[in-house]
């Protein structure tokens, strides 16, 4: 039974061109057991038919709309202004969450060990849904993101007013800001959180940063300038630390 005192939870999702998918996205959230949701879209202005799916929604979404931007973390931090919720999380147009009760547990969660955030667990899955990876984050410890550890960015909830204190996507970071936002608010801040010990999200294979061998090299290097950015001191072996440190995923 959910309390009347359990935090507004804002769930944004940004999509461009994603008509195959935006669908499934809108419905993983819909279909949350938790009613105390605050669901936010921000269309990159498609021209593919997902604003069209979005419309058959648009009585059960909060806020949305379609218009240029520029790029995926311009459009969440639009997400993160038109937020009112306590509690902000992300879930990508291409993902889904892993059953009806995962945003019931993050509320739960936070709200009552009283910490500014949470994360999950993540795993991979290929187009017939078969599950190729799997992301287990494991407890936070601060030494963990100089071994190159991070969270899974879709299974991060955090506190609107951490937003609102330490700010949103750093726009110098096109292919890692999800990444330096983590590493500012967990490592630099301090921020409190904790663990929940289960797969919280669904992602389908080919995201932003692992296109190419290209663009995994331009992620790594996006990573170390975050450290320095933030006046952090990087573990000057990060760059191999963290490729080698996704190879075991896919052996869990």
């Amino acid at each position: 039974m959910i309390q009347k005192n359990y935090p507004l939870i804002s769930v944004i999702t940004v999509v461009f061109n994603s008509k195959n998918t935006i669908e499934s996205a809108i419905k993983s959230v819909l279909n949350q057991s938790y009613e105390n949701i605050e669901y936010i879209i921000i269309d990159g202005g498609s021209t593919d038919g997902t604003v069209d799916i979005i419309k058959k929604y648009k009585d059960k979404i909060a806020y949305w709309i379609s218009e240029a931007d520029n790029g995926i973390y311009d459009a969440m931090n639009k997400g993160i202004k038109s937020a009112t919720g306590d509690i902000v999380g992300f879930l990508n147009s291409d993902d889904v969450y892993a059953d009806s009760e995962v945003i019931e547990k993050v509320a739960k969660t936070i709200w009552k060990k009283e910490v500014d955030s949470c994360y999950g667990d993540l795993v991979y899955i290929d187009k017939n849904g078969k599950i190729v990876r799997l992301w287990k984050s494991k407890d936070f410890s601060l030494e963990k993101f100089k071994r190159g550890w991070m969270p899974p960015h879709p299974t991060f909830f955090v506190k609107k007013e951490i937003y609102e204190k330490y700010g949103g996507f750093n726009l110098n970071f096109p292919i890692a800001a999800d990444y330096e936002l983590m590493l500012r608010f967990l490592y630099k801040f301090k921020i409190s959180t904790t663990y929940i010990p289960e797969i919280l999200v669904k992602m389908r294979v080919g995201g932003k940063s692992n296109k190419s061998l290209n663009n995994i090299i331009k992620a790594n290097i996006e990573c170390y300038k975050a450290w320095k950015i933030n006046g952090l001191k990087p573990n000057p072996f990060i760059f191999l630390l963290k490729p080698v440190s996704k190879v075991f995923q896919y052996l869990s």
